[in-house]
């Protein structure tokens, strides 16, 4: 696997602004003429012709990341709200409250450890649907792998609930700013549009993902040495299990926080539906959110200034990498081949059928997926391209970023997702054990994104 390892995101992000700043040299310059329709410029695909290019040297390479930092300014003003008001949400302990409420009364009741698999797994689902529960969902793994040891099953389940659940529901999201809300800005689409079909598509991924855990589960349950994990198992179950004895339960501050949190959801989506909200709407709103959830939480107001800084201090990275991944693309505008570029990968993409198109857009995401697996980099990497190539193929914009978002299917799987990695090192799980598990549920994702790209291709969902 050391063979295999790649440089981090950053690192690899500039060697792609250095090749960029290479291809200026190599690439003609080219340029498409844009005709306004529906309020928005679109290419027009008849009018490619060849321009002067301006190559792009080590001077501009080097400007390109801050130039990046000032033209995605509002996007990266965004995560660093959001991602500091979710970090004071976490601080109130509301959610780790409920989370443990609940699987204390499963210890007691039948009819709750029944639930166990649909409910929680529904729960991380949304979370990552919603807010874009990633990395959050890493501390869970303490508490599920025992709590699955603890019900007969094996540390495969308890890993798959927060993290199979939050990553489907980032995959297949609705609300999620981190990917639909800025591919969508970026793309020049209603920032969560098309949440109707959107839903569905989290329905059923998460549906899928739910029955087959349930079946996975019941199968080990009856057979424990059919379980990947068996021989570890054994080893972890001589160590003790989790005990939420001391747990008294969810307490009122706790259910005001989750109420809070509940109706900031609502708020979204009607500001979002029905007036317009774009994304200083949005942010302004989950600043509201962190001050209120601070005082309903009882924090002090050191407390919940610190909380905020640390949530935004822990997405600094994300900022960088949507910089440089937006400085690729000002080298490439500057220099005049992005057109170029388009016109080129047009055949890739180019089909008889809107539909194959728009699934040869997920193939690519997928792949683009194992080099960029940060759901943000990607979408600032991959939509000024993605958007006006599905101009050109016959692709609605709106589907182009469904597309792009089931790319991310393929990140439970993949090495080179640190998420990944995290959890199967806490979950002391080796990865190929884990890679040859989740084969089955990869190919029945990919079935899912290839079957869930057919009705938007073929109504031109916008």
């Amino acid at each position: 696997m050391k063979k295999l390892k790649l440089p981090n995101t950053y690192v690899l992000l500039f060697l792609i602004l250095a090749m960029i700043a290479l291809a200026t040299w190599l690439v003609p310059g080219g340029k498409y003429e844009t005709q306004l329709v529906n309020g928005r410029q679109v290419v027009d695909p008849a009018t490619f012709h060849y321009v002067t290019s301006k190559p792009q040297g080590l001077a501009a390479l080097l400007m390109a990341p801050i130039k990046g930092f000032v033209e995605a300014g509002l996007i990266i003003g965004f995560v660093l709200i959001v991602g500091g008001a979710f970090n004071v949400l976490h601080k109130t302990e509301a959610i780790d409250a409920m989370i443990k409420s609940i699987a204390k009364a499963h210890t007691r009741s039948p009819v709750v450890r029944a639930a166990l698999i649909p409910v929680f797994l529904t729960l991380f689902s949304l979370g990552g649907a919603t807010f874009g529960m990633n990395e959050e969902a890493i501390p869970f793994i303490l508490i599920f792998v025992p709590l699955a040891l603890a019900l007969g099953y094996d540390s495969v389940v308890g890993v798959s609930i927060p993290f199979i659940g939050s990553q489907v529901g980032f995959a297949a999201a609705f609300l999620n700013p981190f990917n639909v809300g800025i591919a969508q800005g970026i793309a020049g689409v209603p920032v969560f549009s098309g949440m109707g079909y959107r839903v569905i598509v989290w329905c059923i991924a998460t549906l899928a993902t739910v029955l087959f855990m349930m079946w996975y589960a019941a199968r080990v349950k009856k057979d424990p040495t059919r379980s990947p994990t068996y021989a570890l198992d054994l080893e972890k179950r001589a160590e003790g299990g989790v005990d939420f004895s001391s747990f008294a339960g969810m307490t009122l501050r706790h259910k005001l926080v989750l109420w809070l949190f509940a109706a900031t959801l609502c708020i979204m989506v009607v500001g979002v539906v029905q007036f317009g909200w774009f994304i200083e709407e949005i942010a302004a709103l989950f600043l509201v959110m962190a001050i209120l959830a601070g005082v309903l939480g009882r924090l002090s107001t050191d407390e919940t200034v610190a909380a905020f800084v640390q949530g935004a201090k822990d997405l600094v990275g994300t900022a960088l990498v949507i910089a440089l991944a937006r400085g690729t693309m000002i080298l490439a505008r500057d220099a005049n081949i992005i057109d170029t570029m388009l016109h080129g990968l047009m055949p890739l993409v180019q089909s008889s059928s809107p539909v194959f198109a728009a699934q040869k857009m997920f193939v690519i995401q997928s792949v683009i997926n194992f080099f960029i697996h940060s759901g943000t980099g990607q979408a600032a990497l991959t939509m000024p391209i993605m958007a006006p190539l599905a101009d050109l193929v016959g692709v609605t914009r709106q589907t182009a970023i469904l597309a792009y978002q089931f790319g991310e299917f393929t990140t439970p799987m993949i090495p080179t997702s640190g998420i990944t990695v995290g959890v199967l090192a806490l979950a002391r799980i080796p990865w190929i054990t884990w890679a040859k598990w989740m084969i089955p549920l990869q190919l029945i994702y990919l079935v899912l994104a290839l079957v869930l790209l057919v009705p938007p291709a073929l109504m031109n969902w916008q």
